[in-house]
């Protein structure tokens, strides 16, 4: 079971591949390098804020506990901030707490990346690391919670009738939990932002200077 949600989790991450190589096709060849910089950034400013705290937010590893009641809408438990509940092989036996704080951050990192696309080469790399930032440690993680952790709100594995909302919901494959939270905050940001300079002529055509290539 370990090795298999060590190997799903590696698939999920290799996503991060099909995202650099389309990000680098819709943009100009002058700006390859820079959207495959904060693909790379992304991933690991992303994994350090996921391993402090984001995955603690999104899961409470402590309800149960010495009376510890979980939180509807985010991890209040201490076990999984920075993992610091997980020490020693008797309370990880066989790495399963482990490889599934791997397996989370691929889903978390994908999410985070889905913007990548959309501000594609009217971002500055710093905003663009503040976003990665926010989406990382504090909007992703409390979607997460919400319907991923037994103690949310909408999840179906609430048994709190009075808690749960409706009948709680059900998304095997984070078509919700991942692409939505990360599509909402792409459409948000190209919203924002706008179209790229010189994009569109006065008569609203496409530039033909602003074509895909295949240089990565």
């Amino acid at each position: 079971d370990v090795f298999y949600l060590c190997w799903a989790a590696t698939l999920v991450f290799s996503m991060q591949m099909g995202f650099a190589m389309l990000s680098a096709g819709a943009v100009r060849k002058k700006n390859v390098q820079n959207i495959m910089l904060k693909g790379v950034l992304d991933a690991c400013l992303g994994a350090i804020i996921w391993y402090l705290w984001g995955y603690g937010i999104a899961y409470d590893g402590d309800v149960g506990i010495d009376g510890h009641e979980g939180n509807p809408f985010l991890g209040t438990g201490t076990t999984n901030y920075a993992l610091s509940g997980l020490i020693g092989d008797s309370q990880a036996p066989y790495g399963s707490d482990w490889v599934m704080w791997f397996f989370q951050y691929a889903f978390a990192a994908a999410g985070a990346t889905i913007v990548s696309g959309a501000v594609a080469e009217r971002c500055n790399l710093t905003a663009y690391l503040v976003y990665t930032g926010v989406i990382t440690g504090f909007v992703y993680p409390i979607v997460v919670h919400w319907v991923w952790d037994s103690s949310g709100f909408l999840s179906a594995g609430n048994s709190d009738n009075d808690v749960r909302w409706g009948t709680g919901v059900i998304d095997f494959g984070g078509s919700g939990v991942v692409h939505m939270t990360g599509g909402m905050a792409a459409v948000v940001s190209a919203k924002i932002l706008g179209p790229r300079r010189g994009r569109f002529d006065e008569n609203g055509k496409p530039n033909p200077g602003f074509m895909g290539h295949s240089t990565a």
